[in-house]
């Protein structure tokens, strides 16, 4: 079992920086894919990106690209999202998720979520 706790969100200009952490616990996560989604009130989660575990190669939704970097330290059993130039946009609640397999299409599979951590971008 793997517990997923997220932390880092709050309250930030546009054009300032963020960055969320997902320190896992319970199991180590260094042979799982790791995931950061959003969901913005009254909308759908988005996927935002994600990092192998096989070479730390990295996949962006097209709204974060080159504003946003994913990372692992396995060491720390951490994921973090690094979020620059930020956008009200982006504003939503941030969910952090690890699973065996890559499919960003079947998250109803992920063996595990944290609980989240709100991000609020306003002026």
């Amino acid at each position: 079992q793997v517990q997923l706790v997220e932390s880092g969100g709050g309250l930030a200009q546009p054009g300032g920086s963020l960055r969320l952490s997902c320190a896992a616990s319970g199991r180590t996560i260094s042979m799982y894919y790791m995931y950061w989604f959003r969901q913005a009130p009254g909308k759908e989660r988005e996927f935002v990106a994600a990092i192998s575990w096989i070479d730390s190669s990295t996949d962006y939704a097209d709204s974060v690209k080159g504003r946003f970097t994913i990372s692992r330290d396995n060491a720390k059993n951490t994921v973090y999202l690094q979020m620059n130039t930020l956008k009200p946009e982006d504003t939503a609640v941030y969910y952090c998720a690890a699973d065996r397999i890559y499919d960003i299409r079947r998250t109803d599979l992920y063996d595990y979520w944290g609980q989240g951590t709100q991000v609020t971008v306003s002026s």
